[in-house]
């Protein structure tokens, strides 16, 4: 199966499942997020703002602003298919972007250096237990990730977890994957 039928297919199967399974897979990603050493040793995490039927990633930001972590979302270079990084201190400094993504209000916020980030929550829709992802498309995070020398994770149900899809040259895996079940190291090549 290719990626873009992979793609569509995980979008239907999360699209069914319902509001109260959502808030209880939810709620056991972020605890086995919270309670790893990946968390704990964080700073600066990197994360992007979830929309519609993605993977909450608001009680995240505000846990790491409780603990006195600092968040940065990324914005969306589109000329050059490239993220940037932005500290956010509260959601009022945020706006709607590209494809209605939100994204940082540029004049309002610090723009964070990569090495600055410890932990990069990478969104995604298929998973192998490599770490290689199928995204929502466009590369950006193939892109981010070729230079980015911390930590990585991803959030995903169990049910994301595939065996295998095509793996191109530009395809960059994650190290960790965090699903209602616990936290796994990608298991590498």
């Amino acid at each position: 199966m290719g990626k873009n039928e992979l793609r569509k297919g995980m979008l239907i199967s999360l699209d069914k499942i319902g509001r109260v399974e959502r808030k209880k897979t939810e709620k056991m990603m972020q605890a086995n997020l919270f309670t790893s050493t990946l968390w704990g040793k964080a700073e600066m995490v990197g994360i992007t703002l979830s929309i519609n039927k993605e993977w909450d990633t608001r009680a995240i930001i505000k846990q790491a602003w409780m603990e006195g972590k600092k968040v940065c979302i990324p914005k969306s270079i589109h000329k050059s298919r490239a993220l940037h990084f932005y500290e956010i201190i509260s959601f009022q400094q945020v706006e709607k972007g590209y494809f209605d993504l939100l994204e940082p209000v540029v004049s309002e916020t610090r723009r964070v250096d990569n090495s600055e980030i410890d932990l990069m929550i990478v969104p995604g829709l298929a998973f192998t237990r490599q770490g290689y992802r199928i995204g929502f498309g466009g590369g950006y995070y193939d892109r981010f990730l070729k230079d980015f020398k911390h930590t990585t994770v991803s959030l995903l149900h169990s049910n994301q977890l595939v065996k295998s899809f095509p793996i191109e040259t530009f395809d960059m895996p994650v190290q960790y994957l965090v699903t209602e079940k616990g936290l796994m190291q990608a298991e590498g090549e």
